[in-house]
């Protein structure tokens, strides 16, 4: 079924109806006044609303920029102190014994008795082994026959000097009368002079013999190997029966004496402290193992001339050590009291301001921040030694904004004096 023929008839009446009603002239007019007085009120009301806006946008911009050109930042500050006199300069290093001797065999043989062991402690001519060798006893007696040879044969070269002499003085009056002929004279004085070299020479052959017998009875001194100092045995490389050589070249290496009653160590002093490093100087060295005890020593021996590729002084340190407390060979750290040569500031380490320009600090002064390179000696840490920018008193900001630009005026809190 189709409905919409009725609907649209009912439609077409009622808008014909409109059409045929009539709206006066004067009151369209009032009503386009109205609606136009409308917009115009709004509009100006936007505008006026806008203009507000704008205005106190830019009073805030201008308080806000005239606060931030008076505006003086406030600072905490350190004041800068120097350094003290005395340079304390740690540095680790490894202990040795005073004195170390490698005994070696001065006598070929067998060991027929070792007297002492690893870790014995020794006396000055103690013995420590003792080599037998029979045959060296036989070249001993050998060399005292021949000696006794030697010096018979001495007396009878005098013997034959002295009869030589006897002819000669009795037979030089008769030959200068004419009565014996000038040739037995000529032999008589040259069988004289004959008699008397024979007389050196054996004299010579004796003191040879001597010296030969000197040397062996050296080489059996030898055989008693005794300690040269006081110390303590360290290393040992032979026992009972073992074979020693006596070789000046390859000779057996016995045992290792130390003396441990001074203990040596040797460091390395960099070049800035260096120049103030002198024997006589206090030091003290610690060992990690050891915490509750210090052992105190003395700069010793300098070396005179730094080392080319580290440019550093030798340096060692003498450590008394009666109770032996120390041993060679331990790891420790020496601290060394040397006089500053060169004056030195401290700084907080707070204060560094690291950018393209380099090290620097800003220091106040009169209310007005100045920022000056420094010369960075060494990094203690919570603090920094310079040696250059600053001065003793200076005021120099800690933690400074990144910001913070040279004659920026600035304020400070209580200050902090760096101890």
């Amino acid at each position: 079924m189709n409905f919409n023929g009725p609907i649209n008839a009912e439609r077409v009446t009622e808008t014909e109806r409109d059409k045929e009603t009539v709206v006066p002239p004067r009151r369209k007019l009032r009503g386009g006044r109205l609606a136009a007085l409308g917009l115009a009120l709004v509009a100006g009301t936007a505008l006026a609303a806008g203009a507000w806006s704008h205005y106190s946008e830019r009073r805030q911009v201008l308080a806000t920029a005239a606060e931030t050109r008076n505006f003086v930042p406030e600072v905490r500050v350190a004041t800068v102190v120097p350094s003290a006199n005395i340079d304390i300069v740690r540095l680790p290093a490894t202990t040795s014994a005073f004195a170390s001797a490698n005994i070696f065999a001065r006598a070929s043989g067998y060991i027929a008795t070792r007297a002492v062991d690893i870790g014995d402690h020794v006396k000055t001519g103690q013995l420590l082994a003792e080599i037998v060798a029979p045959e060296l006893d036989h070249q001993i007696a050998q060399a005292e026959a021949t000696l006794a040879q030697l010096n018979s044969a001495l007396q009878q070269a005098q013997a034959n000097r002295e009869l030589a002499k006897v002819t000669w003085d009795r037979d030089r009056p008769l030959v200068d009368k004419g009565w014996l002929t000038a040739q037995q004279g000529t032999i008589d004085e040259q069988t004289l002079k004959a008699q008397e070299a024979a007389a050196q020479v054996a004299q010579a052959n004796i003191k040879a013999e001597e010296a030969q017998l000197l040397v062996l009875r050296q080489q059996k001194l030898y055989q008693r190997v005794v300690a040269p100092f006081d110390g303590v045995i360290t290393q040992r490389n032979v026992d009972v029966g073992s074979l020693v050589q006596a070789d000046t070249t390859s000779g057996t290496f016995m045992f290792t004496l130390q003396q441990g009653n001074v203990i040596r160590t040797q460091v390395f002093v960099p070049q800035d402290a260096a120049f103030g490093l002198k024997p006589g100087i206090a030091a003290v060295v610690r060992v990690p193992e050891i915490p509750d005890r210090t052992f105190p020593g003395t700069v010793t021996r300098i070396a005179d001339a730094l080392q080319p590729g580290s440019r550093t002084l030798l340096t060692e340190v003498d450590i008394p050590n009666p109770d032996a407390a120390l041993t060679s060979g331990i790891y420790c750290t020496v601290e060394l009291h040397i006089p500053r040569k060169t004056p030195s500031y401290r700084i907080s380490a707070d204060a560094v301001i690291f950018n393209a320009n380099g090290t620097q600090v800003a220091v106040v002064e009169n209310g007005v921040a100045h920022l000056r390179k420094i010369g960075v000696l060494r990094d203690l840490g919570s603090e920094l030694e310079v040696d250059s920018g600053v001065r003793t008193g200076d005021q120099v900001i800690l933690n400074p904004s990144v910001d913070l630009a040279e004659g920026a005026r600035v304020q400070t809190k209580p200050k902090t004096t760096v101890s």
